[in-house]
């Protein structure tokens, strides 16, 4: 022995507290609020959980600490302000490990305390159950405090639940299911789950309404006709098509594999056209975010359509000229430039202000435009730079003959913008 005591650490226990009401609290939720000195949590939690303690006969009275709050930084700051608590409690409404904020706060608390997770039932298991459906083969998304692109999941995705954010976006969903044609829906509405006032409305996406969509609410989804992509591309002919040019079917497919985009990347779509390449991004990569870029009226119109038929919401259209029109834009992971309209040098150095070393993938089709890029490669614009030529040939069926025609040959220049 060698006199010295070892200090035990302070345990903080993260309660899922279920929906509320004191069915759904676990009995181990209620025996940590019980043994705790200090309880943490929104306003709602707090007094669920008092209500609770009140319905099991357990004393409020004590050392009790009752704070509100939820950001972990603020926690962390109660916590240091009142040392005397040595079990803490911080609630959290359903279950711990569904969009609870419960792993930020043990990111934050981790190495000073001891820190112990509680689950708890959650909305999408309690409404699952109402209804007499399984949730293992289903999207589960929250738009509560968060930009999704659920549109986009919506149209792809057989059944979804959804956590609705409340007040305020009512409206905007209504209005959204209808703009995107997804009024084929069909919809439950689970309200105030395990409350007195819990409800259950059936809507289909024609049907629904702002005003069933107030208070606490959550959404099954089910999609009877789902959007698909053969073999992780679209079709020509399945654009909306116009006079403005478009990025051949095949030249996209290797285009958008040599921008190697990753799930949460940031594109630009420079010269968009009729959006072919920033739509089909979208459609492959849910949580990447795309602006498309282009200075024709027609175009800006053609892409919104082509948005519209396949549902990519997370799909910002930009209606100018590049550079000017990228300046306000978040940085970009991955840029693709279809048409530059001559600016090219001031487009690539633009880009190289808002986010040096980004990967690029250019089509040029005449020699001035490939002009332009070597001469950008040899002022350090471009590095690492590839360069392939697709000389696309198909066959076409002309008085019972099958003969080959060519399109224009592409280079697909594949870089990055230099970062010095």
């Amino acid at each position: 022995m060698d006199g010295h005591r070892t200090e035990v650490r302070r345990q903080v226990s993260l309660v899922g507290i279920g929906m509320g009401a004191l069915g759904t609290f676990t009995m181990e939720a209620v025996q940590a609020i019980r043994e705790s000195d200090c309880v943490i949590g929104a306003k709602r939690m707090l007094e669920a959980a008092s209500a609770a303690r009140e319905e099991t006969g357990a004393d409020a009275k004590g050392t009790k600490v009752i704070c509100c709050a939820y950001q972990p930084e603020q926690i962390r700051e109660i916590l240091a302000a009142h040392p005397q608590c040595r079990k803490i409690a911080v609630l959290y409404s359903g279950d711990i490990g569904f969009y609870s904020g419960a792993r930020e706060v043990y990111q934050v608390l981790k190495d000073d305390y001891e820190v112990k997770g509680i689950p708890g039932i959650s909305s999408v298991i309690c409404f699952a159950a109402r209804l007499h459906v399984s949730w293992e083969d289903a999207r589960l998304i929250s738009i509560h405090g968060r930009k999704q692109p659920y549109i986009h999941i919506l149209a792809r995705h057989p059944k979804t639940f959804l956590l609705f954010g409340g007040s305020g976006q009512e409206e905007e969903f209504c209005q959204r299911i209808r703009e995107y044609g997804l009024t084929h829906l069909k919809i439950w509405i689970g309200g105030s789950l395990s409350y007195e006032e819990e409800s259950i409305l059936y809507r289909t996406g024609e049907e629904i309404r702002p005003e069933d969509l107030r208070g606490l609410v959550i959404l099954y989804i089910e999609n009877p006709s789902p959007l698909a992509l053969q073999n992780g591309q679209i079709r020509d002919d399945a654009f909306i098509r116009g006079n403005v040019p478009m990025t051949k079917e095949e030249v996209r497919a290797i285009s958008i594999a040599k921008l190697e985009l990753s799930g949460d990347a940031v594109l630009y779509d420079v010269g968009a056209g009729t959006g072919s390449i920033a739509v089909t991004a979208a459609a492959l990569y849910e949580n990447v975010r795309v602006y498309a870029v282009e200075k024709k009226a027609e175009g800006v119109e053609l892409i919104r359509k082509n948005r519209r038929k396949f549902c990519a919401d997370q799909l910002e259209i930009i209606e100018g000229t590049a550079p000017e029109a990228l300046r306000d834009l978040e940085p970009p992971t991955h840029v693709f430039i279809g048409g530059s309209s001559g600016n090219l040098r001031e487009i690539l150095s633009c880009i190289r202000g808002k986010s040096p070393g980004v990967r690029v993938v250019l089509n040029a089709v005449t020699l001035e435009t490939m002009k332009e890029i070597l001469i950008a490669e040899e002022e350090g614009l471009l590095t690492e730079t590839e360069i392939l030529q697709a000389g696309i040939v198909k066959a076409r069926r002309l008085a019972g003959y099958h003969m080959m025609t060519g399109q224009n040959p592409v280079y697909i220049v594949s870089a990055r913008v230099e970062d010095g």
